[in-house]
């Protein structure tokens, strides 16, 4: 028998990072000792106050039942008081709904809002699942925001056709660029979705990443944004919690509303256990400074990204320099694809730009999530090959 895939399914594009994954797993079974600065995936162990947590709950026989569609009261509590001591900015518990990962988060809101048809605003280069998680499987209709080297990898908005645009997506700190923004931009892209009534959807995920006194702001800081915004956060960068699932999501009422109703049909909500844990870890911030751990990884990872750096620029491949994230997107001067694939034979893992969309590429980007003396190894092997 044959069973065709839906036609939404059907328009999804080759998913390239699952090639990727495919060469890798084939070099590492020919004896490569690969180096991956391919995935976004923190090597440094979540805080010891994290594990404790975690355990007390998940001994907690109370913690294993459904959990509300919503979240917990207690994990939304300290969302809320969260935002208040990392932003100064007042959002109340129906104003936040707790996620499986932001990445399921920002797939579904798009079947509360997006009708057949619909367009919907699309960073490119961008993480695909605002493309094909979101809108593709959700029968709308992707117009592609370039993301430009000369414009400082912002899009611009005097140059968009908002004709039947319903949804846009923005992520600052940015994957895969690296870029950040500041509040003007903010403040221009909320004005911009409110003279239009487009949904804004902002992903924060690598808020808390940040280098050389650099502090990202929060969609929800600025005025007016609760009319039209809705901001997707995580644990899992932040944290060091990519396994454990559990995120965030917080802003206009009618967004988080329609989010907790499409979530309330297809899941239960994060554990229980994960959530009460989760909230002990976002009661860390008592300010808006990081805690002591994150200062402590942040250090580690910029030690990382000025080693990577540092070996790029004398290679000839200079590139700024990351305020945030833990990424570096390196103009490669020829086809991402080829490049990738150059330094694969050296056992070197990054990812090309191609895979996040037209724009992307003429990159790669590179991860430091790697520890540090593998950093240097990959340094050690582009030095000799380059």
């Amino acid at each position: 028998m044959s069973f065709e895939y839906a036609q939404r399914v059907r328009q999804l594009p080759p998913y390239l990072f699952a090639e990727m994954e495919k060469i890798q797993k084939e070099k590492k079974a020919q004896g490569v000792d690969l180096i991956s600065l391919s995935i976004g995936d923190p090597d440094l162990p979540p805080p010891d106050f994290m594990i404790d947590a975690l355990a007390k709950e998940i001994s907690d026989l109370k913690n294993h039942n459904y959990s509300f569609s919503q979240g917990e009261p207690v994990f939304r509590e300290a969302v809320s008081v969260w935002y208040k001591n990392r932003f100064g900015v007042d959002v109340a518990h129906d104003q936040v709904v707790a996620l499986l990962g932001s990445k399921e988060g920002i797939a579904n809101i798009a079947r509360a809002f997006i009708n057949p048809g619909d367009k919907v605003l699309v960073p490119d280069p961008a993480y695909p699942v605002y493309a094909n998680g979101s809108t593709i499987l959700c029968d709308g209709t992707v117009v592609p925001l370039p993301l430009l080297e000369d414009n400082n990898f912002q899009p611009n908005l005097d140059k968009i056709d908002t004709h039947n645009v319903r949804m846009m997506f923005l992520n600052y700190p940015n994957n895969p660029t690296a870029a950040t923004i500041d509040k003007a931009f903010l403040k221009e892209t909320v004005d911009f979705a409110k003279d239009n009534n487009i949904i804004l959807c902002y992903d924060n995920a690598y808020s808390e990443i940040t280098y050389d006194n650099y502090r990202a702001p929060s969609i929800l800081e600025i005025p007016g944004a609760d009319e039209v915004a809705i901001e997707f956060n995580s644990l899992s960068k932040t944290f060091n919690m990519t396994g454990d699932r559990i995120a965030f999501a917080a802003g206009n009422k009618q967004l988080i509303a329609g989010l907790t109703k499409i979530k309330s049909q297809i899941d239960s909500g994060p554990p229980v256990y994960t959530q009460k844990a989760a909230a002990t870890a976002l009661n860390t911030y008592k300010n808006s400074d990081p805690p002591e751990f994150l200062r402590k990884n942040n250090q580690q990872l910029q030690e990382r990204r000025n080693l990577l750096i540092n070996t790029l620029t004398k290679i000839g491949y200079p590139c700024e320099t990351p305020k945030a994230t833990f990424y570096i997107w390196v103009n490669c001067k020829e086809d991402s694809m080829k490049f990738t694939t150059r330094l694969l034979d050296i056992g070197i893992a990054v990812t090309p730009g191609v895979g996040f969309g037209k724009h992307g590429e003429g990159y790669v980007r590179i991860t430091f999530t790697q520890p540090t003396e593998r950093i240097k190894e990959a340094c050690n092997r582009i030095t000799n090959t380059f």
